[in-house]
């Protein structure tokens, strides 16, 4: 049974921990497992929600980046590639091998791919998916239907793996609260406590439901904030540079006719020098992204018309249905947290590393930022190695590599949404044996029940509607207007498992409203 948010709050507060983790995104939540499973007493807390910022915004992608093969950057592909085929191992629920295809439209690129995607293959090593290999004309169209067969020669097939990223943020805080861990959304660090030799030795944090504050105790206190890794760092040094430059990444979400397959598209170099993805999930299409570099991070960033237009104009120049804004069901956006350039005034985020950093100050606050979210277990295991230098803890060695997550199943029946929970569908059902109401969609044209809004609350942290809808269930990034139409029968549901009266009610739906109104393209 879940610990209470209100026991967790207690301890929170009444505990010294050995690891106090600030965010809940990819990053932080692999950090919060890999402390755990050391033994080491370890708390997270996280602002908002889980992966409410850049993890939960991904192009839904586990690989070891054919872009940065291009560029030369063997190193990072290498690791990615082994990652990936650990994140595939350890769990198999979430993650799945796809076949991703290339369309060759001169006479010299299906060569040209299948060399280079074969030298990709090798790097994987043990732990690839599957071998690339040169297609016909024919293959390529009926590996993807609604692929444009004007001037198209052939193509190649390589393997990457695709997942549900919120869905595996969420899978890692239940992960380690299994190892022992306390994980807590919607609590702020707004200030860094230190000892008497001038070391962090805890926080200040505020809860945000509620506004109350109060302290933490910590040996170490790790920043995996992601692209607000810099306002952890000036809590510590006002006069500290900045570490990260943000990058915008914007999918549209458009119906799976688009592509028409089980395969996903990936085209080489669009017009800004960048890769495109058309890529099937959970019965849609997502295409994209972009790379738009801003000045300012927030959570809630939102797609730049020409960013739309962009990726509406690339895909629909390989597409034979062209998609236009009528056709786009949810547009999102997320910003990296790249690594800052060195030239100021530069704007090219192809001077900015995409390789993650690691940053201990005078007073021992350790921050990491960068990576990707494949390589999340990584870069855990390789901060809260040094981390672990700088105080007298004892910790039993790393144990990730070949740690099965929460929920672990080998095979599941991906048609359904269920799947995404693994093991745990066991207890869904058996919350809807003793509750069959709990069998009712939340949605006509869509499969989640009830029944996930309830395990949402009870079992896997959310505590608003946009929790349920956008992190739990996928619905606000599948079709942002089915989402809106949900909002209140999740309310109900959400009023009633936390105790809420008629006015929170109105007050989340509103709030939800607003923030999925970002979605819709008007």
């Amino acid at each position: 049974m879940q610990i209470s948010r209100v026991k967790m709050l207690e301890e929170a507060q009444c505990a010294n921990w050995d690891i106090l983790v600030i965010g809940g995104g990819a990053t932080g939540l692999g950090i919060a497992l890999d402390s755990a499973s050391r033994g080491l007493k370890t708390l997270l807390i996280e602002q908002a929600d889980f992966a409410k910022g850049t993890s939960s915004r991904s192009t839904k992608l586990v690989h070891g980046g054919v872009r940065y093969l291009q560029q030369g950057d063997v190193i990072l592909v290498r690791e990615a590639l082994h990652e990936r085929g650990r994140m595939l191992r350890n769990a198999p629920h979430l993650v799945r091998d796809m076949r991703f295809i290339i369309g060759g439209y001169r006479w010299w690129e299906r060569a040209f791919y299948t060399i280079g995607l074969t030298f990709y293959d090798l790097l994987a090593g043990s732990l690839g998916f599957g071998r690339s290999l040169p297609l016909s004309k024919n293959t390529v169209l009926n590996e993807i239907p609604a692929l444009s067969s004007a001037n198209l020669r052939g193509g190649v097939v390589y393997h990457d793996g695709q997942f549900d990223d919120s869905r595996m943020a969420i899978t890692l805080a239940l992960s380690a609260q299994d190892a022992g861990a306390t994980c807590l959304n919607y609590v702020k660090a707004v200030a860094l406590n230190k000892d008497k030799y001038n070391k962090v030795c805890g926080v200040k944090a505020c809860d945000e439901l509620n506004g109350k504050q109060f302290e933490i105790n910590a040996k170490i206190v790790i920043n995996a904030t992601g692209v607000f890794v810099d306002e952890i760092m000036m809590l510590d040094a006002p006069e500290t540079s900045k570490k990260v430059r943000p990058s915008q990444g914007v999918h549209l979400v458009v119906d799976a006719s688009f592509l028409g397959g089980d395969s996903a598209l990936m085209i080489p170099k669009t017009t800004d020098g960048r890769v495109l993805f058309g890529v099937p999930w959970h019965g849609k299409a997502i295409l994209g992204t972009t790379d738009t570099p801003l000045n300012e991070e927030t959570l809630e960033p939102r797609a730049l018309e020409e960013e739309i237009d962009f990726i509406l104009n690339q895909a629909g120049q390989y597409l034979a249905k062209k998609p236009e804004r009528k056709d786009v069901l949810s547009v999102f956006a997320g910003l990296r947290p790249l690594a800052a350039p060195s030239k100021a005034g530069s704007n090219s985020t192809k001077e900015i590393s995409r390789s993650h950093k690691i940053y201990i100050s005078d007073s021992n606050l350790v921050t990491i930022t960068g990576g990707k979210w494949t390589t999340y277990r990584a870069m855990a295991e390789d901060v809260l190695n040094k981390a672990l230098k700088l105080v007298d803890l004892k910790a039993e060695p790393c144990c990730t590599a070949n740690l099965k997550l929460h929920g672990y199943k080998k095979n599941v029946d991906r048609s359904t949404w269920d799947y995404v929970y693994g093991s745990d569908i066991e207890k869904i059902k058996s919350l809807e044996a003793k509750n069959p109401e709990l069998t009712e969609k939340i949605h006509p044209n869509y499969t989640f029940r009830k029944s996930h809004v309830v395990f949402a609350v009870r079992k896997e942290f959310a505590q608003t509607i946009e929790d349920v809808l956008a992190r739990r269930v996928r619905l606000l990034f599948l079709d942002a207007k089915a989402a809106k139409q949900s909002a209140k029968v999740v309310a109900d549901i959400l009023a009633k498992e936390l105790e809420k009266d008629d006015s929170w009610k109105t007050q989340q739906i509103e709030a939800f409203n607003k923030l999925a109104d970002g979605y819709i393209l008007k």
